[in-house]
Formats: structure tokens, C-alpha cells, sequence
């Protein structure tokens, strides 16, 4: 931990860990605040699904294309306008009319104005530390950021059930735009300028460590997506053994994480963390059964087993991806790993919700499982593909251009 220790003792670091961290908390209450006001307003799970469908859409559609604006127009010009457009909307869905249409038309825009902070943060980063501290700060980042999945949904939960959805909502409006404006009016942001890139756009795609750390992000977040609903299914929604289960799951990834980031992350160092993460998912079918007074320790265990490996992970994804492109592409390609983890968290939820309604909660624990084990084959199988960084400085890639001289 002395590592995290000089880390933090880094001139910025710990003020845009906070500052990110708070910006991004309303990412963990969005999605549930916004199903539980629009079933509540309507009376359907089903409306409430399309309204959060049209979100998930956005999200995905503007990863990569707000996150590529920074290096056009500047950082702190895109967040501040996405951040107010953001608000706008989910402000129009806690206090507009119960109208399908207008709840749809507004998730979408929330969706596609969502601030791109993560895309933002993990491009200056490497501004801010030298390379042998760059992999230890993204193992620190990912380890963080189980702290929104762990705070935020039990935050949102208590608001909207103990007051009402539409507080709940406009609580969401008042973070996301205090957050916001702490993260863009950091001196840290303001200092970095995003060179314009001069790819054509989803070009960096064609970089095989950012498409493998796009699709095993869509394949490790899709599993930790159908954990979720499996223990939704296992204990309900009104129970103290889903939230605790959860969160233990979580503590395993942020215990993860911290213990990682001294770690050298090597071509393996993906395919290592993902048989942790499968192991740990593979057990807990045989689980479910157990009696009651055990059936939580058990999932718990298990699921805390495979979460040692998620945030590892996670760092490696993001290490790879910095390491991997030009500066000025820096951000356009996280805004694609994003897309892939959006769009994986929904695959993951489907296809758990669809096998729950088959064979039972077992079911969800089943296509976690799988879809952690394709994880760890495709990084098996794709190995040369990720980049060796235990003997290469981490940092993005430099921007070279034509330079005329006088003769």
C-alpha cells in the first residue's frame, strides 16, 4: 500500500480521483431511479423497460463520439454542455407528464448527453503521472469505482421508497451537476488539451488491443451484469441478502484491484484474471440450493472469489487501451470500451432474465459464468494481441506530424 501511498501524495491525483468518482455517481443511480419512477407513474415494468431501453441506447451511441468531440472542441466545453443537457433530461422525467413517449424521448437524450468522465479522466491520467505509476493508478481507479456500485443503488433505493422517486431523481440532477462542475473546474482539466485526431472516426478500432478490450469488456461486464440479476432473483428486491451479497462481490473486486496494481501486467495478465472471475462465477449454480441459513455465505464466498479478479481486470483493459493509441485517440477509443461494457451489461441482463424465467435463478449464475469463460478464451486465444507492458512505458503513444524546415 506505500505504493498508493506516493501515489496519492502526487500533486492533483487524489483531488481528480475524488472529483471523477463524485461526477460518475450518478451513473450507479440513473438507471434504477429511473425504472422505479417510470413504473411507478405508470403502473408497467414493461413501460419502464422501453424508457430505459431508449437510455442504454444513447449511452452507447455517444460514448464514443462525445468522448472523440474533446479533442475537437476541449474537454471542459463538451462536459459542461453534456452535463447541462444530461440534467435537463432526467429533470423532464421526474417532473413531465406520465407520458410513454415523453419519458422515452427524454431518456434518450440523457442517454446520448451523458458526460464522458470516464473518457476524460482516463486520458489525462497520463498527463499527470509518470509511466511507472500509470499502472498502479489505473488499478487504483477501477478498484475505486466499485465504491458508486457499492453507495449509489442502496443511496437511490432508500430516497425514492422513503420519500419519493421524483426526489430521487432530481437528488440525481443536483449531483450530477455539482459533480460536474467539481470535475470540470479542476485545474487538472483545464490544463490538458486533447490533440484533434486525425483518424477517420472508429478508426482505433482497427488497433487490436482496443477492439480485444472492447469486446472482453462487453463479455466481463455482461457476467457481473447477469450476477446482478441472478441475485435480484435468488433473494428478491426487498431483502438485506441481495444488497449484502452484492456488495461483498464488489469488496472482493476493490480488494482486488488495490492488491494488483504493483503487479506488472504482462500479454497473460488478462486471461490469469478472467480464470479467477469464471472460477469463482462457476460455483455458484450449485449453489442456490443451499439451505437458507447458508445459501448467502455460500453465493457470498463464491461471488466474492470471482470479484478478486473483476477491477484487476478492468485495470488491465484500461492500461491496454492508453497503451495501445495516440493521445489524440485516447478518448475516442475509452469512449469505445465504454460502448462495449454498456451494451454487455444489457446483453448480460437479457439473457440472465431469460433463463431465470426457464430454468430458475441458476440460470443467471450460468451465463455468468459464460460469459466470463468466452472472456478468458478470447484472451487466450487472442494473447498476441494484448500488449506487454512490463517492460514498455504504459503511456499513450506519441502524436507525430509533418514538420516544415527552412533549408
Amino acid at each position: 500500500m506505500a505504493g498508493y501511498k506516493e501515489l496519492l501524495r502526487t500533486s492533483g491525483v487524489a483531488r481528480i480521483i475524488i472529483a471523477q468518482l463524485v461526477a460518475r455517481f450518478p451513473n450507479g443511480m440513473t438507471s434504477l431511479a429511473i425504472l422505479m419512477h417510470v413504473e411507478q407513474m405508470t403502473g408497467s415494468y414493461g413501460q419502464a423497460g422501453l424508457v430505459l431501453a431508449a437510455t442504454s441506447i444513447g449511452q452507447a451511441i455517444s460514448g464514443p463520439v462525445t468522448s472523440r468531440w474533446m479533442g475537437r472542441w476541449g474537454i471542459r466545453p463538451v462536459l459542461t454542455l453534456t452535463t447541462l443537457i444530461c440534467a435537463a433530461a432526467i429533470a423532464g422525467i421526474a417532473l413531465g407528464p406520465s407520458v410513454l413517449g415523453l419519458y422515452m424521448a427524454l431518456g434518450a437524450i440523457a442517454g446520448l448527453s451523458s458526460p464522458p468522465v470516464q473518457s476524460a479522466v482516463r486520458t489525462i491520467y497520463p498527463k499527470m503521472v509518470n509511466s511507472t505509476k500509470l499502472t498502479p493508478l489505473f488499478s487504483l481507479d477501477a478498484s475505486l469505482q466499485e465504491i458508486i456500485w457499492i453507495v449509489a443503488p442502496v443511496l437511490i433505493t432508500l430516497v425514492a421508497t422513503s420519500i419519493s422517486t421524483v426526489v430521487g431523481l432530481l437528488l440525481i440532477v443536483a449531483i450530477l451537476l455539482g459533480g460536474g462542475a467539481f470535475f470540470i473546474l479542476l485545474p487538472e482539466v483545464g490544463r490538458v488539451r486533447i490533440p484533434r485526431s486525425r483518424r477517420a472516426f472508429g478508426k482505433v478500432l482497427a488497433r487490436p488491443a482496443v477492439l480485444l478490450a472492447t469486446v472482453v469488456g462487453f463479455l466481463l461486464v455482461g457476467a457481473c451484469a447477469a450476477v446482478e440479476t441472478g441475485v435480484i432473483a435468488t433473494f428478491g428486491h426487498g431483502g438485506l441478502e441481495a444488497g449484502l451479497v452484492l456488495a461483498v462481490f464488489s469488496v472482493g473486486s476493490l480488494a482486488g484491484g488495490l492488491v494488483s496494481g504493483s503487479i506488472p501486467i504482462g500479454p497473460w495478465a488478462m486471461a490469469r484474471r478472467l480464470i479467477i472471475v469464471t472460477v469463482g462465477l462457476a460455483v455458484t449454480p450449485f449453489l442456490v440450493n443451499a439451505l437458507w441459513g447458508g445459501q448467502a455465505i455460500a453465493i457470498g464466498t463464491a461471488l466474492t472469489i470471482a470479484g478478486i479478479g473483476v477491477a484487476p481486470a478492468l485495470a488491465v483493459l484500461f492500461a491496454m487501451t492508453t497503451a495501445s493509441v495516440k493521445f489524440s485517440d485516447t478518448a475516442e477509443a475509452f469512449g469505445w470500451v465504454g460502448t462495449g461494457q454498456l451494451i454487455g451489461s444489457a446483453a448480460g441482463s437479457a439473457v440472465a432474465g431469460f433463463l431465470i424465467d426457464g430454468i430458475g435463478p441458476q440460470g443467471a449464475y450460468i451465463a455468468a459464468a459464460s460469459f466470463a469463460a468466452v472472456g478468458a478464451i478470447v484472451s487466450i486465444v487472442f494473447v498476441r494481441g494484448f500488449p506487454d507492458l512490463r517492460y514498455r512505458d504504459p503511456s499513450p503513444l506519441p502524436d507525430t506530424g509533418v514538420i516544415q524546415t527552412v533549408l
